[in-house]
């Protein structure tokens, strides 16, 4: 199976999951990135279920308008059952860097409301140690030179992601060089730092349950 064929598989498991599994007219929330896209397209075939969705960026809102779903403010919404987003690296452990797209701040956010965090993606993205994809993190502009001296002292080597600004009108420093042996730890130093709105790091509050596409189906992993 091509990788495209893997992210289709997993994103229709995913809308067989909430059909199955999430109550019918409830809300929920839509990650960002080629698998989250697959997984609206799919969700567009049971659109009648859904009674509305949240969405982590400005493309995932006009994704999901574009196939009539109702899309809803975050800031109107007080409890949701689930969100599933996909991961540009994962572990056993579904702790995961997010990120590559540029809307880890909006995704984190939406998580943190959700019940349950399903994340969708292929086996290629399960990795023993988080570190070999670029680390992501959203700075205040003003911040940018300070946040990535103090990131070299954590042995990390930032680039400016050029001709990139986020949804939130910030830049992102995605960070080569790593080898992150404690996430959590890491995602809290990080977002200790002074002008850093988030990071990429999702290990404080990690995934609830992954679908993995395999050449063999896909499999359900959880912690």
């Amino acid at each position: 199976m091509t990788q495209d064929e893997l992210k289709q598989a997993v994103a229709k498991a995913a809308a067989d999951y909430v059909a199955a599994n999430v109550p019918a007219g409830s809300i929920v929330g839509v990650g960002t990135g080629s698998t989250a896209n697959c997984f609206i397209d799919e969700l567009a075939k049971i659109k009648e279920r859904i009674g509305a969705t949240v969405a982590s960026s400005e493309a995932t809102k006009q994704r999901l308008e574009a196939h009539g779903i109702k899309v809803l403010d975050l800031n109107e919404v007080s409890s949701m059952p689930v969100y599933v987003d996909g991961a540009d690296e994962i572990t056993a452990r579904l702790e995961m860097v997010k990120g590559g797209g540029g809307a880890l701040t909006r995704e984190k956010i939406v998580a943190a409301v959700a019940d349950q965090f399903v994340c969708v993606c292929d086996a290629s993205k399960l990795v023993d140690t988080l570190g070999k994809f670029p680390l992501p993190v959203e700075v205040i502009p003003m911040a940018r030179e300070y946040v990535a001296r103090e990131i070299v002292k954590l042995g990390g080597q930032p680039k400016l992601r050029t001709g990139f600004t986020t949804d939130n009108g910030n830049l992102i420093l995605d960070v080569h060089g790593l080898r992150i042996g404690d996430p959590a730890g890491f995602e809290a130093t990080l977002n200790g730092i002074v002008g850093v709105v988030t990071n990429g790091l999702f290990a404080c509050r990690g995934a609830d349950l992954l679908l993995l596409a395999t050449p063999t189906g896909v499999k359900q992993i959880t912690r």
